[in-house]
């Protein structure tokens, strides 16, 4: 795969790069920093996306994603590996895209609170166990192999939970 990564994060400060990319002592200073940039991204989401419709949220951000690449990819870069754990910018950025269509009480489905706890869990399966050719989407270059592995692990979840609402409402 040929996808050339953005060259603009080069001319940021590296600290600034590597700040962003492991959201602060998100990434740096606590255990399991995939697991809370992903809780990061739970409260980003429904701060920010909560009213938006799903192709505004799409939108958004594949666009955000597409700045992720570049921040995650130099951040790789200066750190000499291929995809840290410590930068969970991409776990972060994706988050909206697990709720698309599924905002808590839209749907009236189950109570409000299960929404988002189930999304989170999904996502957090999906992005650890990376089932379903998500692990083969690491091989891409940079930042484009960090970011694109967890967008897909976010529409994975996605239909999940479009798939067990559908359920629940056919067995209750």
């Amino acid at each position: 795969m040929d996808l050339p990564e953005p060259r603009w994060p080069r001319r940021l400060s590296p600290r600034l790069v590597q700040a962003v990319a492991t959201l602060g002592p998100l990434g740096r200073r606590l255990p399991a920093p995939g697991t809370w940039g992903s809780a990061a991204g739970l409260l980003y989401t429904f701060v920010f996306f909560r009213f938006l419709g799903w192709g505004e949220t799409l939108v958004i951000t594949l666009l955000l994603c597409y700045v992720g690449v570049g921040f995650t990819g130099e951040a790789a870069r200066l750190m000499g590996r291929t995809d840290p754990g410590e930068v969970n910018l991409d776990e972060f950025l994706v988050m909206p895209l697990v709720f698309l269509g599924a905002h808590p009480g839209s749907a009236g489905v189950w109570p409000a609170w299960v929404t988002p706890v189930l999304g989170f869990a999904l996502f957090r399966g999906f992005d650890i166990l990376k089932p379903l050719g998500i692990h083969g989407l690491q091989r891409w270059p940079g930042g484009w192999g960090i970011m694109v592995d967890d967008v897909v692990a976010a529409l994975y979840s996605c239909l999940a939970l479009h798939l067990l609402a559908l359920a629940w409402r056919h067995w209750h």
